[in-house]
C-alpha cells in the first residue's frame, strides 16, 4: 500500500511536470503562408524543390492562390482547372503529404468568386433607375428603356477601346495584359420592374403592361403620377488579379444559382482526381464593390424580400430610391439592408460550406468588407480569417470563432507591413504579436511566391508582401521566426478563448443610418467612428477588459450557466454590454430578459433600447418593447449605476462603463497599465496568458493576474528557455515578476498545483557590463550581387558606410569576428548584448551556435561553462534586400515583369515615371553590427 502511495505520488509529478513543457508543435500551430502561383507557370520539379524549402524554413502549410502572370513566360501558363494545372495540383497534394505540409486552396484565382465560366445571367448586378411623370389621361411617349454607359477599370493602364471587344469579357483572348478589374459594355436593359405611384400613395404595378420593346400601355388614371422602372444592369465587376483560366465575371453573391454553377466548374475539375490531401478551400474579402457603383440587386430580390421583411417592398420604392429620410423611409433602407445581409449569408456562404464539407473540406473566409452582418458570415465558416493592423479590426473574426466554438482564427498576416523591402523579421515578429493579442491563433503570411529555381535574383514577386521567398535575404533565419510562431501558436491552439465580456454589435442601429449609398459594408469599426460602441470597446481593450463582440443571431443562442451566460460555442463570459443601443430586435431584448430571469447581469451603458427595426408589424412590436421596458423598477446603487432586478438576474443602465462592469462583477487585467497587452486562454488546469510589450521601453515590474492559482510556469517563447516564474500573493491576488524589452513577449501558464518546471528562466545583472574588446574582423560569405572584399575593423558600425561601392549595394550574411578574453567578473551566465544589429544576428562561440535573434531585442544568454579563457564570438548578420534591389534600379535592370499589378509603390515617393516602385532613388539602408557589444554577469 505504502509502495503504491509513493507511485502515485511519482506519477503525478511526472504529470504535473509534463504538463509544464512546451506543447507539441503541430502542422497546423506552425504558420502558413498564402502561396501565389504567377500564372500558374509552375513544374513539378519546381514545385517539389520550393515545398522542400518551405518545410525546411518551419512553414506548416501553403494556400494555393494562382494569380496574374510573368510577362516572357506565357508559354508555361497553365490555364486554371485545366487537367495539366489539375495535374500540378496533384503533385503538390502528394509533395504536401510527403513532406508534412497542409493544403489549402482558394476557390478562384484572385478575388472575388468569379471566371470565364460564370454567364451573364450569373454575374453580379446593379441596380439602374428611371422615372416618368404622367398627369391623368396622359400615356407615355417613347420607350421604358435605358443604356447603359460602358465604362473600363484596368489595372495595365493602357487604353482600350470597348467597341473592339466582345461581351462577355471573358471570351476575349489576351485578357492576361489588359488587366480588367471592372467592364461594362454600353447596353440596351430591359425593365425588370415598372411600379406608378401617385401623391397619395397608391400603387400600380405596370410590369404586364409593358411589352418586349419597352412600350408602356397605360393611361394615368385621375391624378399625378410617377412612374419607376427599375432596371438589372451588369455592375462589371470581374475578378481582380486574375490568372490565366480565371479572368471573367464576378458571381452574383445573393443568387443560389449562381454559386452552384460557379462551384459546377470545380466539381467537373475534381472529378475522378484525388483531393484528399486539400485541407480547407479560401475566399478572400468581398471586395466586389471597391469599383464604380455598387452590386446591390439580384433578380429575385423583390420576392425574397417579401419572405423574409413580410410585406410588399414595391409599395416603398420610392422612399428606398429616392433614399427618404423620414423614420418609415430608414425603416425601409433597413429592411433592405437586412434582406441583402441575409442573401449573403444564405445564398452564399452557406451554401459554399456546405458544398465544401460535402467532400470532407473546410473553408476559410474573410468576410469583412461585405454588406452584411459579418459576425453571422463568420459564424457559419470553419476558419474565420482577418487581417489589417487594428486589433479591434481583428476582433470581428475572432470574436465569432470564441463565441461559436471554433479551434481556428486565422489572420493573412504582414500585408503591406511597410514598403517593399523595407520590414524585417523583428518588425513581422511584433506585428504577428498583435494578432495574438486580437485573438488570432492560426497566421498565414502574406506571402510566398513560387519561382523557378533558375530564376535570376529576386525571382517572382507580388505587388503588396513582405516577400516571405527565398529570395529574400532574410530567408535564412526565417525559421527562427517560423519556430516563435509556432510555439505560441501551440498554447494558443489548446484550450478555450477566456474573456469576460460579451459587446453587442449594433448592426440595426448602423443599418438605419441613411449613409452615402444604399449598400453599407462592414469591416471592423470602419462607419463606426464618433459611436458609443466603438469608443466602449477602445475603452475596455485600454482598460484590460477581456471582450468579444457578439451578433442578434449569437444572442440567442446564450443560455445560462450559474450567474454567468454561455455561448451556443461553449465560451463562458460574466455579462454583456449594450452601448446606447437604440434599434433591438424584439426577439434579441427578449432573450436577455430571459436569460436575465435565470442569473444573468445585462448591462446597458448609457440608455436601454427604445425602438425595434424594421417595418412588419411595426406598432404591434414597438408595444411590446415599451412594455418590457416600462415594466422595469430601476433602483440606484451608485451615482452612475442603476439596477433592476429580474428574477435572479438584473439589468443595469448607467453612463459610467467602470462602474457598470464593476457591478457586473467583471475584474480587468491591470497588467495593461504598465503598457503591456495580452490574450488569454482557460486551460484543463488553469490559465494561459499571451502577454506582449508593444513599448518602446523594457517594462519590469510586479503585474497581477486575474486568477486564484499561484502556481505559474514562464515561457519565453522566442528564446526557448521556461522555468517557475517569480510570484507573489498579496490580498489574495497572484503576482508574478515579468521582464520583457521593447517589443518582447512571453506566455504565462497558472496551475492550481505546483510545476516541477525548474528554477526562474530570468536572471539578474549582478556587475556592470563590459565591452567586448579585440580587433573584428568582417567577411561578406553569402548574398550579392558580389560579395564585398573582407576587412578589419577598426569600430563597428554599418557596413554601408565602408569604402568601395561593393557594401552599398550588397544584401546578404556577414560575418563579424572578434577574439576576447573572459570576463574578469565571475557569474553563472552573461548576457551578451549586440546593441543594433541591421537587421539579424545569428550568434557562435568557440565554434558553437548559441542563438539566432531576429529583434528587435539583440540579447541573449550564455552558459559561463561555454566561456574560455580566450574565446572566438562570430556573429552572422544579415540585412534586408533594400540596397540590392535599389542597385537594380539604379542601373536599370528590368525585374518589375509582372502583368496586372506590376509592383506599385506604397508610398508615392517610391513611384518612379512609369508609375512603378522604384528604389532608385534610396540611398544604402544601414546594415551589419553596429553594436556596441558587451557582457554582463548574471544570476
Amino acid at each position: 500500500m505504502k509502495n503504491k502511495f509513493f507511485l502515485c505520488l511519482f506519477f503525478s509529478a511526472l504529470l504535473i511536470h509534463a504538463r509544464s513543457q512546451w506543447p507539441a508543435v503541430t502542422q497546423t500551430a506552425k504558420p502558413w503562408t498564402r502561396w501565389w502561383w504567377q500564372g500558374s507557370a509552375v513544374n513539378k520539379k519546381d514545385l517539389t524543390a520550393a515545398m522542400q524549402q518551405y518545410r525546411l524554413a518551419g512553414l506548416g502549410g501553403l494556400e494555393i492562390t494562382p494569380i496574374y502572370g510573368v510577362k516572357g513566360h506565357e508559354q508555361e501558363f497553365i490555364d486554371f482547372l485545366s487537367p495539366k494545372w489539375m495535374d500540378m495540383l496533384q503533385h503538390t497534394l502528394q509533395e504536401g503529404k510527403r513532406l508534412g505540409l497542409g493544403i489549402d486552396m482558394a476557390n478562384a484565382t484572385g478575388w472575388p468568386f468569379g471566371g470565364p465560366w460564370v454567364k451573364p445571367e450569373d454575374a453580379c448586378k446593379e441596380l439602374f433607375v428611371k422615372t416618368y411623370s404622367l398627369k391623368e389621361g396622359e400615356e407615355l411617349d417613347g420607350l421604358i428603356n435605358y443604356t447603359q454607359q460602358p465604362f473600363y477599370r484596368s489595372e495595365s493602364g493602357q487604353k482600350v477601346d470597348l467597341k473592339t471587344l466582345s461581351f462577355p469579357v471573358a471570351t476575349n483572348k489576351g485578357l492576361q495584359r489588359y488587366a480588367f478589374d471592372q467592364v461594362r459594355f454600353e447596353m440596351n436593359l430591359k425593365p425588370a420592374t415598372v411600379v406608378a405611384y401617385n401623391q397619395e400613395g397608391e400603387m400600380v404595378d405596370l410590369g404586364s403592361k409593358v411589352d418586349a420593346n419597352g412600350k408602356l400601355s397605360w393611361k394615368a388614371p385621375a391624378g399625378n403620377w410617377k412612374i419607376y422602372a427599375l432596371f438589372l444592369g451588369y455592375h462589371g465587376k470581374l475578378v481582380e488579379r486574375a490568372a490565366p483560366g480565371g479572368e471573367g465575371d464576378v458571381i452574383d453573391h445573393f443568387n443560389t444559382a449562381a454559386l452552384k454553377h460557379y462551384l459546377d466548374r470545380f466539381d467537373k475539375a475534381f472529378a475522378g482526381r484525388d483531393i484528399t490531401g486539400i485541407r480547407s478551400f479560401f475566399n478572400d474579402s468581398y471586395e466586389v464593390d471597391d469599383a464604380r457603383g455598387q452590386s446591390n440587386w439580384t433578380p429575385a430580390f423583390l420576392q425574397e424580400f417579401q419572405v423574409r421583411r413580410g410585406y410588399d417592398l414595391k409599395k416603398y420604392l420610392p422612399l428606398l430610391l429616392d433614399r427618404d429620410s423620414t423614420e418609415t423611409g430608414r425603416r425601409v433602407l433597413a429592411d433592405y439592408r437586412q434582406t441583402i445581409s441575409d442573401l449573403l449569408l444564405d445564398h452564399f456562404t452557406k451554401p459554399w460550406q456546405q458544398w465544401a464539407n460535402a467532400k470532407n473540406k473546410k473553408i476559410r473566409n474573410q468576410s469583412h468588407g461585405s454588406p452584411a452582418n459579418i459576425l453571422d458570415l463568420y459564424a457559419v465558416v470553419d476558419m474565420p480569417e482577418t487581417e489589417g493592423a487594428d486589433i479591434l479590426r481583428f476582433k470581428f473574426a475572432t470574436s465569432t470563432a470564441h463565441v461559436m466554438g471554433k479551434p481556428l482564427a486565422s489572420a493573412e498576416t504582414a500585408t503591406w507591413l511597410n514598403e517593399h523591402f523595407q520590414s524585417s523579421l523583428g518588425d513581422v515578429k511584433q506585428a504577428v504579436d498583435k494578432y495574438f493579442i486580437g485573438g488570432v491563433n492560426h497566421v498565414f503570411w502574406h506571402g510566398t511566391n513560387y519561382s523557378p529555381q533558375d530564376e535570376p535574383w529576386p525571382g517572382w514577386l507580388f505587388y503588396a508582401a513582405v516577400h516571405f521567398t527565398p529570395a529574400n535575404s532574410f530567408w535564412k533565419d526565417f525559421s527562427t521566426l517560423n519556430n516563435y510562431v509556432a510555439r505560441c501558436q501551440s498554447f494558443l491552439q489548446q484550450g478555450k478563448p477566456d474573456n469576460d465580456v460579451l459587446l453587442y454589435f449594433p448592426f440595426n442601429d448602423k443599418i438605419t443610418d441613411m449613409g452615402r449609398d444604399l449598400l453599407l459594408h462592414f469591416d471592423g469599426m470602419v462607419g463606426f467612428e464618433r459611436t458609443t460602441f466603438k469608443t466602449n470597446a477602445e475603452w475596455m481593450l485600454k482598460e484590460g477588459y477581456a471582450f468579444d463582440l457578439i451578433s442578434d443571431r449569437q444572442v440567442m443562442g446564450l443560455k445560462n450557466r450559474n450567474t454567468s451566460l454561455q455561448t451556443s460555442g461553449g465560451g463562458i463570459y460574466k455579462t454583456i454590454v449594450l452601448s446606447d443601443v437604440r434599434y433591438i430586435p424584439l426577439e434579441t431584448i427578449k432573450k436577455l430578459k430571459a436569460v436575465a430571469e435565470q442569473g444573468a447581469t445585462i448591462v446597458f451603458y448609457k440608455n436601454l433600447p427604445v425602438d425595434v427595426p424594421g417595418m412588419a408589424e411595426l406598432k404591434k412590436r414597438q408595444n411590446e418593447i415599451v412594455q418590457l421596458v416600462d415594466a422595469l423598477q430601476f433602483t440606484t446603487v451608485n451615482p452612475s449605476v442603476k439596477k433592476a432586478n429580474i428574477g435572479k438576474g438584473s439589468f443595469l443602465v448607467g453612463d459610467d462603463l467602470g462602474q457598470l462592469l464593476l457591478q457586473a462583477k467583471v475584474n480587468r487585467e491591470t497588467l495593461v497599465d504598465f503598457g503591456l497587452q495580452y490574450s488569454r486562454r482557460a486551460t484543463e488546469t488553469g490559465r494561459c496568458y499571451f502577454i506582449s510589450n508593444p513599448g518602446n521601453k523594457t517594462v519590469n515590474e510586479w503585474i497581477t493576474l486575474q486568477t486564484t492559482e499561484n502556481n505559474v510556469t514562464l515561457f519565453d517563447p522566442m528564446n526557448v528557455v521556461y522555468g517557475n516564474a517569480k510570484t507573489k500573493t498579496a490580498n489574495g491576488e497572484t503576482k508574478v515578476l515579468v521582464h520583457l524589452d521593447a517589443g518582447e513577449s512571453c506566455i504565462l501558464k497558472t496551475t492550481k498545483t505546483f510545476n516541477r518546471a525548474g528554477g526562474n528562466p530570468y536572471h539578474i545583472p549582478t556587475g556592470t557590463a563590459e565591452p567586448v574588446q579585440g580587433k573584428w574582423k568582417l567577411e561578406f560569405i553569402s548574398g550579392g550581387p558580389v560579395l564585398p572584399p573582407p576587412v578589419e575593423l577598426e569600430s563597428l558600425g554599418s557596413w554601408t558606410e565602408l569604402p568601395g561601392e561593393a557594401v552599398k549595394s550588397f544584401s546578404g550574411t556577414a560575418v563579424y569576428s572578434v577574439r576576447f578574453a573572459r570576463p574578469s567578473s565571475k557569474a553563472e551566465r552573461y548576457q551578451l548584448d549586440l546593441g543594433t544589429v541591421q537587421e539579424t544576428a545569428e550568434v557562435w562561440i568557440n565554434g558553437k551556435k548559441i542563438q539566432t535573434l531576429i529583434g528587435p531585442s539583440f540579447r541573449l544568454n550564455i552558459p559561463a561553462s561555454d566561456l574560455k579563457e580566450n574565446n572566438l564570438l562570430e556573429v552572422k548578420v544579415t540585412n534586408g534586400m533594400p540596397n540590392r534591389i535599389a542597385d537594380l534600379d539604379k542601373k536599370g535592370v528590368v525585374w518589375k515583369k509582372f502583368y496586372n499589378t506590376n509592383f506599385p509603390a506604397r508610398l508615392p515617393q517610391n513611384r518612379g515615371a512609369d508609375g512603378l516602385f522604384t528604389a532608385g532613388k534610396w540611398q544604402p539602408k544601414a546594415s551589419g553590427l553596429a553594436g556596441p557589444v558587451t557582457l554582463q554577469p548574471l544570476q
